[in-house]
């Protein structure tokens, strides 16, 4: 780290833990990688963080994950829907059964209209309800909806365009806010976000933007396992690895994301828990296809997955880090078997570069955008430089376009082909990768090509189209299991990324907090967590 960087943390880190509140105990305050409070109206911002926090905290879906376990990966669970259901005879009509008795924190009853009024206030830009903002978080999650109607108080039919077996995952991250709510304040998102009302576990009591948001326990919440034992939970955005370190260790927070992997050892020296499970995420560089980028030579491609010392990169992370073997981490049921390897070996990497004409003595230039913090990013600044000084080293060179985190996310959504990405040819993204569509699909899908998609780089490919195809028309599991590992084959095959790590979601805690079980998700259950005097 240069002496300005180093200089900047520790100012950062000075200012932080002046502003931090000093609360009672029973509250449990948590230093998040986010820069700001995610947005608080349902469909939240700030990435997967912004869901682990506000969305999952204070709302539900009607499908939601099984947060319970530590020692299994997370499944989809019945949510505001007891259960759910495909036509056999027309694979594109569904059939949802609404939990009866469930109420929003205002009191209001939720039901099939309410699913209703929240798919309108995302998908149609004619209703009285319609957020863009919530829009610009939802919408490209549901693509396969195309219609959705009440056939009577506690059963919703959901219609998708054609047959779509990951729907189930889709609806995972749709979250319901209430209807009631925003009529009473006067129909009005900016006052529904500073008192909003979901169904979840927990209620938001107050917030102050870049500052902290206070959460309470939901004492209704239809699921009694999940409301919460804490008095309290604080939400405090803290971007600097090293100032979220320094508010842990002097006492200003009791719960960190991401902590710096050097302070780890004076961490645990002093009493604090380091914790970290198995995530389905990963930390890649998502390339550009479009005309004249770099990467669309497979040579060029390869050559970057070999030339990343990831062990290196691992002592870098205090072991807190999965070496990439490809897109999806090792050991994953959707893996397959690819023939090509990636692994360090940056001989092999120069002697693709050659083939196409590039090398140390007349290297290639790229431009890559990136992040300096932000939600599962990891340690960004740190890990580019990492991957900058190792493409250098056989021949890649890299120029670095810096953004803040949630200025990168609507880029990510423009597209690669949008004057927003300023010509970058790559965008470093971190992905969840726990179901198909989010995992695999939407990346590369020629219809979700942005700004109607995720699909940043411009990709598109027939026979990539045809293994979306048969996945989304595979409803055995077992079977849609070998589609998919056919489809991963040709993600590592054809070096469709640069794959670097799969992350381990290490958080670092005050002995006083007990109960944390740590999920295989993205997302997390606060509700079992107590704080000890």
């Amino acid at each position: 780290m240069t002496r300005l960087k180093r200089n900047f943390v520790a100012l950062t880190a000075a200012l932080t833990l002046g502003a931090l509140p000093a609360l009672a105990q029973g509250t449990l305050r948590v230093g998040m990688t986010a820069s700001d409070i995610p947005l608080t109206t349902g469909q939240t911002d700030q990435g997967g963080e912004g869901m682990r926090f506000i969305g999952y905290t204070v709302y539900d879906a009607l499908i939601n994950w099984d947060l319970t376990s530590a020692d299994k990966p997370s499944v989809l669970i019945p949510g505001l829907a007891e259960e759910w259901s495909v036509d056999p005879e027309d694979q594109t009509k569904w059939t949802f059964k609404i939990r009866e008795g469930v109420k929003f924190h205002d009191g209001s009853e939720f039901d099939a209209e309410a699913a209703v009024w929240n798919f309108d206030k995302l998908l149609d830009n004619e209703s009285e309800q319609y957020d863009p903002r919530q829009s610009a978080q939802g919408k490209s999650r549901i693509p396969a909806v195309t219609s959705y109607t009440a056939i009577d108080k506690y059963t919703l039919e959901i219609t998708t365009g054609t047959p779509d077996a990951t729907l189930p995952y889709q609806l995972a991250w749709i979250l319901m806010s209430s209807p009631a709510q925003w009529e009473a304040l006067e129909k009005d998102w900016e006052q529904v976000a500073a008192s909003p009302s979901g169904t979840g576990p927990w209620m938001l009591e107050s917030f102050v933007p870049r500052e902290r948001a206070e959460l309470v326990p939901f004492a209704d919440h239809w699921d009694a396992t999940r409301v919460p034992k804490l008095e309290k939970m604080v939400l405090i955005p803290l971007p600097e690895p090293n100032a979220r370190s320094a508010a842990l260790l002097s006492g200003q927070v009791d719960w960190i994301e991401a902590p710096a992997p050097d302070v780890i050892p004076a961490l645990e020296g002093n009493g604090f828990e380091i914790v970290s499970n198995t995530l389905p995420h990963n930390w890649t560089w998502h390339l550009s296809r479009v005309e004249g980028s770099p990467w669309n030579d497979i040579n060029v491609r390869k050559a970057a997955n070999l030339a990343i010392d990831r062990e290196g990169m691992k002592t870098l992370l205090g072991g807190l880090m999965v070496p990439a073997e490809g897109f999806l981490p090792p050991g994953s049921a959707w893996f397959g078997t690819p023939d090509f390897e990636v692994k360090y070996d940056p001989e092999a990497a120069k002697a693709l570069l050659a083939e196409s004409g590039h090398g140390p003595d007349n290297p290639l230039q790229v431009k890559a955008m990136i992040s300096p913090s932000g939600s599962g990013q990891m340690l960004p600044l740190p890990m580019n430089e990492y991957v900058q000084q190792n493409l250098a080293e056989v021949g890649i060179e890299v120029e670095f376009i810096v953004v803040e985190w949630n200025t990168m996310i609507n880029i990510w959504r423009a597209g690669a082909a949008d004057e927003s990405s300023q010509g970058a040819h790559s965008i470093n993204f971190t992905y969840f990768i726990q179901d198909p569509f989010t995992g695999l699909i939407r990346h590369l899908s020629c219809d979700l090509i942005a700004p109607n998609g995720t699909n940043w780089g411009h990709y598109c490919d027939p026979e990539m189209e045809e293994l979306f195809q048969k996945i989304r028309t595979t409803f055995d599991p077992e079977e849609q299991t070998k589609v998919l590992q056919e489809t991963h084959e040709k993600f590592v095959n054809e070096a469709l990324f640069l794959m670097v790590t799969h992350d381990v979601a290490p958080r670092a805690m005050s002995p006083k907090v007990k109960g944390f079980v740590q999920a295989q998700n993205w997302y997390q259950n606060f509700g079992t967590v107590t704080m000890e005097d």
